[in-house]
C-alpha cells in the first residue's frame, strides 16, 4: 500500500542529507524511521503493561527499600 507523506522543506532537506550520508534512498530512510518508531512505541507499551501489573505486587518491598535507602544516606552523611 502506498501513502503520501507531506514534509516541509527543512524536513525534506534533512531526510535527503541523511539518505545521502547513509547511501540509501529517502524512502528507505523514512521506512526505517517508521519501523523504529513502531518498535519503540511497542516496547514502551509492553514496559507500561509490565509495570502496571508487577509494580503493585512489589510495592511494599519498594517502599521499605526507599525507607532503608533514605535512612542509610542520612546515617552515612553524618
Amino acid at each position: 500500500m502506498a501513502i503520501t507523506l507531506r514534509l516541509d522543506d527543512q524536513e525534506i532537506q534533512a531526510l535527503r542529507r541523511r539518505a545521502e550520508v547513509d547511501g540509501r534512498s529517502m524512502q528507505e530512510v523514512a521506512r526505517q524511521a517508521v519501523r523504529d518508531y513502531i518498535e519503540r512505541a511497542n516496547r514502551r507499551d509492553l514496559l507500561n503493561r509490565v509495570l502496571d501489573t508487577e509494580l503493585p505486587r512489589y510495592a511494599e518491598a519498594i517502599e521499605r527499600l526507599g525507607q532503608w535507602s533514605a535512612s542509610t544516606s542520612t546515617t552515612c552523611s553524618t
